[in-house]
């Protein structure tokens, strides 16, 4: 039985997304341009009564806001996968440097850990326990991390090889919940409804 339906949605760009950065715990705003393109869109008629759930970190609880109109509930255990010494660095500076810890995600496994941070495996132990306490739809404003995690435990997907998803922005990816603790993913995201021009 289905307990919940998640509508998972990735926050807005900020400067650090922009300068291809990694932003892990690192609390960077939205920037300018992201609130300006934000404002221009809102939550499909679907999601627009369902409760709202949110990242503690800035640029996921103001994206929350401006789409829905209204305060989201913070919840701590959606907080970005975090990067440990790897955080503010750029992917590709680190992917040249052999000796960074860092990788590709198509060859990570659940139990990938940049140095000093925090392996998919942990990540999903933290937002486990939550996700057993949301009913009926829910709207939940995160981080690329938190949605990889839920979505490879929806596809089966174990962070080894290409991944049969790909988590674009303005997009909300629908996960279901069952009574049984497994989840499962319809594939089909829907769009951010466009209200005037951005």
């Amino acid at each position: 039985m289905i307990t919940a339906r998640l509508a998972l949605l990735r926050h807005g760009h900020t400067a650090w997304n922009r300068a291809g950065r990694i932003q892990g715990r690192t609390d960077e705003p939205l920037d300018e341009r992201a609130r300006e393109h934000l404002s221009h869109l809102r939550l499909p008629e679907e999601f627009q009564g369902s409760a709202l759930f949110s990242s503690p970190l800035a640029r996921a609880v103001e994206t929350a806001r401006i789409i829905a109109g209204r305060e989201p509930v913070i919840v701590p255990a959606l907080i970005e996968m975090d990067w440990g010494g790897c955080e503010g660095q750029c992917g590709i500076d680190l992917l040249e440097d052999r000796n960074s810890g860092y990788r590709h995600i198509e060859e990570w496994g659940w139990d990938f850990q940049p140095p000093g941070g925090e392996t998919p495996r942990r990540v999903w132990e933290r937002v486990k326990p939550w996700l057993g306490s949301v009913e009926g739809p829910a709207v939940v404003v995160s981080h690329i991390g938190i949605m990889r995690v839920l979505l490879a435990r929806a596809t089966g997907w174990n962070f080894d090889g290409p991944a049969p998803f790909r988590v674009k922005r303005d997009r909300l990816y629908r996960v279901d919940v069952h009574d049984d603790g497994t989840l499962s993913h319809d594939n089909e995201p829907l769009r951010l409804i466009q209200t005037g021009s951005a």
